[in-house]
This record gives C-alpha cells, structure tokens and sequence, in this order.
C-alpha cells in the first residue's frame, strides 16, 4: 500500500469532485418551477423526469459506491458465494415491471411522495404507515454510512489522513469535507443535484470498467491465469471457492431472492421511482436498467482480479481501491478513485432526502403538525436531510467497518417486512391493516432476533444475515424467512379480523388510479388532506 499521498490521483479525484460539486449547486437552477417550496419539487424534482434522466438516477442510486466496493471485495474475499448481487440484480426487473407502474399512478394521482403515504391512502390507518416509514428510515441509515465508508476507503488508499496514529480530526478531515460538500448542495438543490451528478458518475463507472476489464487481465496474463490463481489462494486457505458449493446453494438462493425482493421497498429508489414524469418512463427504465447488472457482473470480476495481482489488505473493503492503486497509471487511477467517490455521493444524497422525506410527511405531518404547509414540509424535510447524514456520518467515525457493513444487512432484513403492505397493496385490499401490522411486528422481531444470533469471528452478534431456516435445516437468507413468517402471520390475522369484523380504514383510491397515466382526464396531482384516512 502506498504509504504516500499519491498527488496525481489526488488531483485527478478532486477536479472530478470539484466539477460535481459545482453541478450540484448549479442543479438548483435546472428546471426550475414555478414553486420551490413543496416536497413535490424538492424531494421529487418536480416529477418531470424523463427515461434517461430517470435511467441514470435510478442507476446512481442502486449502483453504489458499496457495490463498488464491496461485491468485488466479497469475490475477493469468499469467491464465488458474492456473485448473488448477479442474479438478484436480474431477478429484480421483472418483479418491478409489475408493480412499479402501478405506485406510479397512484401516486401520481394522489400526490404521495412515499410509501408510507401510499400505504395510509390505501388502508386508512396512520399506525402502518407510520411503521413503514420508521421501517424505512432505520433500513436507510446505515446504508447511507456505507456511502461514507466507500468514500473513506478511496481517501485510505490515496494516502490522506495519514495512519493510524494520526489525530483523529486530520485522519477524518478528508471526509468532513465530502460530507459539507454533499450537505450543502443536496440541501439546496434537492433530488435535481443527484439527478445531474448521476450523468458524470454512471459514466466514470462505465468507463472505468471497460478499461478495468480489458487492461487488467492483459497485465496478469489473461483470464486463465486470473481464474488459476484464485483457485489456487482458495485450495490454500480454505476459504471460500471459485466455483459454488453444494452447502451454500440455499444461502445463495434465498440471498438472492430476498435481495431482490428488498430493493425497491427501500425509500431511495421509490423517490428516484416517482420523480418520472410517466407510468412509461417506469416501463421503459425497467427493460434498460439490466444493462447495470452486466457491468455488475464484470465488476465482480475485479476480485480474482485483486487476488492475481497479490493484493493483500486487513480490511477487504480496500482490495479494489488497492488493485486500482496498482495496475493503473496514476491519473488513471484518480479517475477509478472519482468514479467510486461521486459514486457515494448520488445515492447518499437521494437516501438522506427520501428518509427526511419520511420523517416530514408520514411522522412530522401525519402525528406533529397536521396543518403544515407545502413550505413548511420542504424546510423540515431540508433540515431532517441534513440530520440523517450527520446521524451516518457519526456511525461511520464512531464503528469498526465491519459493524456498519452487518448493519446494513440488518436494514435489508427489515425494509423486507414491509413487501406485503406495499406491493400487496398495490394489487388488493383483501390485506387487514391490523393483520399487516401484526405480520410486520413478527417479521421485525424475529428477524432482529435471529440476526442478533449470528456470530462472526470478529462480532458476537449482527455477524452476518444467514441463519438455520425452520422447519428445512439448510442455512438461509434470515430476512426471506422473516419475510415468509410475515406473509403466514398476515394471511391468518387477516381472516381473524374478518370473521371477527373489525372495522376496515378508509381506501382513498379507486381502481382506475393504479393504471392512470400523465396527462389522462384528471389525473392532475391532487395533494391528500392531512388527515386522509383514520388512524388505528
């Protein structure tokens, strides 16, 4: 590891980050509407987005600086057990080509600007909503920490903060910096800042891949070689495979599958969801954004790659950064570095916004001030934007890494439990609010508590999100069985509260909302009361 700073990726990584941030600020004047003042602009950029604008902002929010980092370091690491981020990326299309389009409309319709506002509109009760919007906050936190710590991993290998001796404060400086920038900017330009910034970042990523894949296997001596010495470290060690093992296929499996069941139930991508202008642009986004799960699965790559080329780090998450410190030039290595840097700030900006969106219309509004106005919610929401960030930035200076990496497997785990209130929602109101409730809280709780169970070499508990599946014996993914527990728990409760009769909330949608497109015969967005529905 460089024991330097290397001044001429340095200065490559910060004419990248001063340009974005320049964009970032500069984004408060692209499409500016006639009223900033409303969640509506702020935290949705005006719903005017269109394919590729959509395209690029939904691909700089699921493609992260994390995936970045951390699949090709879980190659490097395991092996073949980290290519689950593969299938689960192409698993996840055609299940939102069946729902989005219809939260689209909907909402659209209705002027939600979260899930949890959809959920309250749709079964008439503030207590799940409310769940669902604290489920959301608590899954996004330490997601947003991971951002941080993608960035941090790039400033290590550069060689800024010195080591491990250094005063804290100049260790972390670097970082403080990046975390006033992305605040300023986000606070002041709201979704519209990520929005531009996603266009320099997605083709960095694309670039640097390309070039990753051909000019690094060259310098090995091509793939076979690449695969051979993977093997080899693998045999070695004992740990991991380069190809999947009979014992881990259920592991893989239900990762996979639960994973992408979780993605789009975080907040982030339902904000980047509804900012498009039309149903259509959601239809046409989710038979093109495939083509990221192909650069994922060249970036997985990148693993074996680190472990041909002799790289040897404590912490893994540095394997890549480590790799590009290594085989590139140095200016091109900035530009690797820029790639992975502005990769953190696009989706750390769209998950600080779509959590402070959250708090202000579903906890601030909903529980709070019932009479808030558009302006009042756009400053609550500003200032709750900023907090979230503060709230990650202290837990990723105040953790070991390897804690804020469980963690967000944790939010994995829980934003899943909020699959039936959301996409069963979406299709039938056959669900009871109480039964869902119910379904949610055992979801949760025994999802905590399993994962809890979990131990690591270098954690007692939260050490990873695999557990001993019920009734089956195989190891499994915890938040797929929580997630099948809650659908058990919801469809039992649910013919309970029917026979019983418990009183229904109020569904303020109609059938024809879920399939309306821009433009229809009154389909102008239409900005609920604040006291739609009834609480329970």
């Amino acid at each position: 590891m460089n024991d330097g700073v290397n001044g001429v990726a340095l200065a490559v990584f910060i004419f990248f980050f001063l340009l974005v941030t320049a964009m970032g600020f500069l984004a408060a004047r692209w499409r500016r509407a006639e009223n900033e003042h409303s969640l509506d602009e702020w935290g949705l950029g005006g719903r005017s987005f269109g394919t590729w604008v959509t395209w690029f902002l939904l691909g700089g929010d699921l493609y992260t600086a994390y995936t970045f980092v951390a699949v090709p370091a879980a190659i490097y690491a395991a092996g073949a057990s980290g290519f689950f981020a593969v299938p689960y990326t192409i698993l996840v299309y055609p299940l939102i080509f069946t729902f989005l389009p219809r939260l689209w409309s909907v909402s659209h319709k209705h002027g939600y600007v979260t899930t949890s506002d959809f959920v309250r509109g749709r079964f008439g009760s503030k207590g799940l909503s409310l769940a669902v919007a604290v489920t959301g906050i608590l899954a996004t936190m330490p997601y947003i920490a991971l951002q941080l710590v993608g960035i941090q991993a790039v400033l290590d290998v550069m060689g800024l903060g010195g080591g491990e001796d250094t005063n804290w404060f100049v260790k972390d400086l670097p970082l403080l910096i990046a975390f006033g920038v992305l605040a300023a900017y986000t606070y002041s330009s709201g979704l519209r800042a990520p929005a531009l910034i996603a266009f320099v970042k997605d083709t960095l990523i694309y670039i640097v891949i390309a070039v990753a894949i051909i000019y690094i296997p060259i310098k090995l001596g091509g793939f076979d070689d690449i695969f051979a010495a993977a093997g080899d470290k693998f045999s070695e060690s004992g740990k991991g495979s380069l190809t999947p093992d009979h014992g881990g296929q259920w592991t893989y499996a239900t990762l996979a599958l639960g994973s992408a069941l979780a993605l789009f139930m975080y907040p982030h991508s339902i904000t980047a969801t509804l900012s498009s202008r039309s149903r259509e642009v959601i239809r046409r986004n989710t038979t093109i954004l495939p083509l990221y799960s192909l650069m994922l699965g060249l970036l997985a790559l990148l693993g074996f790659m680190a472990i041909a080329a002799g790289v040897k780090v404590e912490n893994g998450q540095l394997a890549i950064p480590q790799l590009f410190e290594n085989m590139f030039p140095d200016w091109f290595a900035g530009v690797a570095f820029a790639a992975i840097g502005i990769g953190a700030l696009v989706p750390a900006a769209i998950m600080s916004i779509a959590a402070a969106n959250l708090f202000t219309r579903n906890i601030y509004k909903d529980f709070i001030k019932p009479d808030a106005t558009p302006a009042q919610e756009t400053k609550v929401s500003k200032l709750v934007s900023l907090l979230v960030k503060v709230g990650a930035l202290v837990f990723v200076l105040g953790m070991d890494k390897t804690v804020a990496i469980n963690f967000q497997l944790l939010g994995g785990i829980w934003i899943l439990q909020t699959f039936p209130a959301l996409v069963g929602g979406l299709f039938t109101r056959w669900f009871h609010r109480w039964a869902l409730l119910g379904g949610w809280a055992v979801g949760m709780v025994y999802g905590t508590v399993a994962a809890y169970g979990v131990a690591s070499p270098t954690q007692k508990h939260f050490g990873g999100s695999s557990d001993e599946i019920p009734g089956i014996g195989e190891i499994g993914y915890i938040g797929l069985t929580a997630f099948v527990l809650n659908v058990v728990v919801t469809v039992v409760l649910t013919f309970v509260m029917r026979a019983l009769k418990a009183p229904d909330g109020v569904d303020e949608t109609k059938p024809g909302d879920y399939t309306a497109d821009a433009g229809d015969p009154g389909v102008e967005v239409e900005l609920p009361p604040a006291t739609a529905g009834t609480s329970h």
